[in-house]
């Protein structure tokens, strides 16, 4: 291209309206990020790749594969060998796989630890996860009492007015704790705690007596329980949950449904690993 076809590309750019320019951008930004992934791809496939290899595979410039490797370096996701110059996978890659295969891992163990709850109880049972500032379900199953009950799967919860989100509250590390604690928390019910010091002090009873409690925090008419889900390490990563209405889940109840979600709880933590 000579230098008047460029200097004719840019001036037409330049006066495109914002709305082209601007899906120019969102194109170009999908299309490093495609890039961006095929890089890691072919790490994958070759185990270590320099520089010009990774450029060929792609059909880009040099440049523009080593500004990719830098990024993907800079997030830890691949690493370079000094003494070769080549790239490989870093230790991000697993960190992000990891949490894949726990996700998954707890899906299949928990099906059956759901299936007999929710049977024996009659109520809905879930399986929730950490996802940021939120709880997110990953497992559901309906017992015959529940038949009418929404369906929670799927869904990000908020961490202060679940009963799994306060599992997952209660057991993360301090400093995020108290990140997420500094935040303003949203009112759903007259229910619902909002205030940062009367939040820790549920939580603390939740490590305390091993579980944790809704009663019309989230949703008038909604009660639910839940316990912790442990790895094999001892770290609490997921929550298990019965939830019905309050006029089932109501205080006479409540212990029983308690401990035998604190036992179905165990039983998932036996099967992810804990207490091996």
């Amino acid at each position: 291209m000579t230098r008047t076809q460029k200097q004719s590309d840019r001036s037409e750019e330049n006066t495109q309206g914002p709305e082209k320019q601007n899906g120019r951008g969102a194109a170009s930004a999908v299309q490093s990020v495609d890039r961006a992934v095929s890089v890691l791809e072919i790490l994958a496939r070759h185990g270590e790749a320099g520089v010009t290899e990774i450029a060929e595979e792609l059909d880009v410039h040099k440049s523009t594969a080593f500004r990719l490797l830098g990024v993907l370096e800079n997030r830890g996701l691949v690493a370079q060998a000094k003494d070769r110059g080549k790239y490989y996978l870093g230790a991000g890659v697993l960190r992000l796989a990891g949490a894949a295969a726990v996700r998954l891992d707890i899906s299949q163990e928990g099906v059956p630890v759901c299936r007999e709850l929710a049977d024996e109880l009659g109520e809905t049972v879930n399986i929730a996860v950490l996802d940021d500032d939120a709880a997110v379900n990953i497992m559901q199953a309906r017992g015959t009492a529940s038949v009418t009950a929404q369906n929670w799967l799927g869904r990000r919860t908020p961490l202060h007015a679940t009963s799994s989100g306060k599992v997952l509250l209660a057991h993360m590390p301090p400093t995020l704790r108290e990140g997420l604690l500094a935040r303003p928390l949203h009112r759903f019910t007259e229910r619902t705690i909002t205030g940062a010091s009367a939040l820790r002090g549920e939580l603390e009873a939740v490590v305390g007596q091993g579980y944790g409690v809704t009663i019309e925090e989230l949703e008038l008419g909604l009660a639910a329980v839940a316990a912790p889900v442990r790895a094999h390490d001892g770290k609490v990563i997921a929550a298990i949950s019965v939830s019905g209405p309050v006029y089932r889940l109501n205080a006479d109840r409540l212990p029983e449904l308690a401990k035998r979600t604190v036992t179905a709880g165990a039983e998932l933590s036996r099967r992810m690993g804990y207490g091996f």
